[in-house]
């Protein structure tokens, strides 16, 4: 069991560092995007959102400080799904299929953050 969790964990995590990484690396393509789907103060959410990723990833991925993480990626998830992912804003419907594919996404990871919040404060639930 434990070697799975640690498996699951990378492969959760990998995620994060990696698009938390990119919010800095393409800041300025990432800005852009974000103030087309408008978002408010984009130059300062981007890194801001960044953080957030790298934060809870690295959380994730070493076990460290698990409550505040796991939160800190479900604020970002939700957030960038009702945000940049409004698929029901969208006419076109190939469009509209992307961004409800990527808003079912953000959904889903959001709740696995949750799940991990979970195990982190009682390790007792896993089964």
């Amino acid at each position: 069991m434990s070697q799975l969790f640690w498996i699951g964990r990378i492969l959760f995590s990998l995620l994060f560092i990696a698009s938390g990484l990119g919010h800095f690396m393409q800041r300025q393509s990432m800005t852009a995007y974000a103030e087309a789907k408008g978002v408010p103060a984009a130059g300062a959410m981007v890194p801001l959102s960044g953080l957030m990723m790298l934060a809870g990833g690295l959380s994730i991925l070493l076990w460290s400080w698990v409550d505040v993480g796991a939160w800190l990626l479900v604020l970002f998830l939700l957030g960038a799904a009702f945000k940049m992912h409004a698929f029901w804003k969208e006419e076109d419907p190939m469009a509209r299929q992307g961004e409800m594919a990527q808003f079912m996404k953000n959904v889903a990871l959001a709740g696995a953050a949750i799940m991990f919040y979970a195990l982190y404060q009682w390790p007792e639930l896993a089964i």
